[in-house]
């Protein structure tokens, strides 16, 4: 079979436009969770707390399609000789502890948790755009 470099390259466009959706709806729904979040710690109560919980969900629902639209990101970028490593972490967001010990000092550690992840996203965003620039 033979290889067809403009082909590649449109795979790899397409990969990488994909994950760059995933990566968004995961931002969009983190700087809700930040929202919300922020909220919470000034007293919002159980419905905030729900809320947030939910935003978070949401993100690590999209951050978990975004690893596994970057991982084929990365092998159509393989496809056309480049390399690169994008990984992303969700981590547990201290769910358990905010539900069940809802109180400032865990809301704050949550909120850290929800702009750490924001921040692990937003730089996933900037590579991927970087990379689909170059291509």
């Amino acid at each position: 079979m033979e290889y067809n470099y403009e082909k590649e390259k449109q795979e790899a466009i397409d990969a990488g436009n994909k994950a760059l959706r995933s990566l968004r709806k995961a931002q969009e729904n983190l700087d809700s969770a930040k929202g919300w979040g922020i909220f919470d710690m000034l007293g919002g109560g159980f419905l905030s707390t729900m809320v947030k919980h939910s935003k978070v969900d949401q993100a690590k629902e999209n951050m978990e399609q975004a690893k596994y639209d970057l991982r084929n990101f990365s092998k159509e970028l393989n496809d056309v000789n480049i390399a690169c490593n994008l990984n992303i972490e969700t981590g547990d967001f201290l769910s358990f502890a905010d539900w069940f010990f809802d109180g400032f000092i865990v809301d704050w550690m949550m909120q850290d948790r929800i702009n750490q992840a924001s921040q692990q996203v937003e730089e996933a965003i900037r590579r991927v755009e970087d990379i689909l620039r170059q291509l």
